[in-house]
Formats: C-alpha cells, structure tokens, sequence
C-alpha cells in the first residue's frame, strides 16, 4: 500500500530504476535524431551501452553514430577497485537500510527515495583523505601568502566536486545488484523490461573507451571491456585512451583532459562523420 502525499500523487510516483534510466536514453537519442554522438562517464556508461544495444537490436534509424565510454564499470571484474570489493561484500539489504532515505517533507522532491548527495560526497573523500586535507592545507597557505589564483582554482574544484545530487533509491539499488553484485551485463544476462541487452548487435555506431591509468573507481581494464562485448564493430571503428598521470576524477575533468584527453575524443568523433 502506498500513502498519500500532500500533492496528490504517491510513493510510487517517484520510482526510477535503472530500466527507467535506459528508456529515458533511448528517448533522448531518439529525440535528438540521427548522426549524434554520445559519450557518457563513469556509471552511465552501462545504461548508455545498453540503450545503444537495444536501438541496434531493433535496427532503429536513430542509433548513435559513435558512442563514448569513460571510466565506466562496463565489467567490474576486470579489475577489481577497493569500491567494487565493498559493494561485494555487502548485501543489497545492508545498502537499503544504512544509505537509503526519504526526502523530508520541505525539500523539493519531497517523500522520494535517495541516496543521499552528502553520503555519496562522503565516500569519495574517505577514500583519499589525505590528500583533501593536505589540498586544504595548500589552500590555507596560498591565501596567507597572497597567492590568491592559486587559492581560487582550488576553491573551484571542490565546489565542482562537491555538487552530487541525491540519486534515486531504485536506480541506485538496481546498479549495485545488477552491475557490481551479478555482473549482468559481461554474463549477458542483462535485461530491460524483459528485453536482453546484447552489444554484439552494434554495428554501425563507433565506439571509444577511456582510462585513468590511476582510477581507483573504475580501474583500467573495466571500461575497455565494452570493446569484447561490441564484437561487430568493425576494428577501424573502434578506439581505447589510456590517459596516463590520472585518477578518476581526472579522466574527465582538469589539465590533462583538455590537452590530453579531449583532443582524441574530439578527433574521434571527427572522423565518424
């Protein structure tokens, strides 16, 4: 039974699971038509190859012209990360009731389901926190010095870094069954409202995989695994980056993103159409 909420509508309304997550995918493609790329980092990368698995398995006009994977846990197996042993060695049950809540009733989204952005944020610092502090440490002595620019791109990153949004209970459960507990997409057992996902149907959109050789998220070996499941995509269609010096967060952001990364992926998608 589901209680009333003070908008009419119930719990139930606020359900968004991972399948929920492919199918609003395949409608952003498909909206934006074809001839587009798509890139996604980190956890998206598995809802994205799925979306893009099942547009090619339908022979859909709107399949992606290429499709960029970054640092994404396509097989977590692969190469096993201190995050990924600990999704293992806790029981869905143990995940719903230590980090899932309910929205209070004077926040938008009131009454959802989350896992909640500060836990998430909290995570992420434990698992370095000796270099955040000493970041902020830095920071303190650049402001005495007067080194103020220095002080401002630091002050810069942590508020990038610390914007997480509140995820969806659901979609967040689903992903630790579903991609860290039973590995459902490297098994092809991977299912969206009954449809299995096969990425060996994906022909005719390119795909790039990207690395951090020092992600401690998505180590090297996850993401590149897409590139074994995508068997159909011809060789020349098809690209792996190793970016050298880099953790998680940089695989996507900072120095070596603009002036290391990025260039190969803009050449990339380049040379697609």
């Amino acid at each position: 039974m589901t209680s009333s909420l003070p908008t009419g509508r119930t719990r139930e309304t606020f359900r968004f699971g991972l399948d929920d997550y492919v199918d609003l995918l395949i409608r952003f493609i498909r909206f934006l038509g074809p001839n587009i790329h798509v890139m996604a980092v980190c956890q998206p990368s598995v809802p994205v190859l799925a979306a893009v698995s099942l547009l090619a398995a339908g022979g859909d006009p709107c399949q992606p012209t290429s499709m960029i994977l970054m640092g994404g846990p396509i097989d977590p197996r692969a190469n096993p990360t201190e995050v990924n042993r600990f999704a293992e060695a806790h029981s869905l049950d143990w995940f719903e009731r230590t980090v899932i809540t309910t929205v209070p009733g004077r926040y938008p989204g009131a009454f959802r389901r989350v896992y909640p952005g500060f836990l998430q944020l909290a995570g992420f610092l434990s698992m370095n926190l000796d270099r955040h502090v000493s970041a902020h440490w830095a920071m303190f002595h650049n402001l005495v010095r007067g080194d103020g620019d220095s002080a401002a791109a630091t002050r810069a990153f942590y508020k990038e870094y610390s914007s997480v949004m509140d995820l969806p209970a659901d979609f967040y459960l689903n992903t630790i069954k579903r991609v860290f507990h039973d590995h459902d997409l490297p098994q092809g057992s991977f299912r969206v409202r009954g449809h299995r996902v096969e990425p060996a149907a994906i022909e005719h959109t390119a795909l790039m995989t990207v690395e951090g050789e020092r992600d401690d998220v998505c180590a090297p070996g996850q993401t590149v695994a897409a590139h074994k499941l995508c068997g159909r995509i011809a060789a020349a269609k098809k690209t792996h980056h190793l970016q050298p010096k880099v953790g998680h967060y940089g695989v996507f952001h900072g120095r070596r993103w603009q002036n290391e990364t990025y260039p190969k992926v803009r050449s990339f998608i380049r040379a697609q159409c």
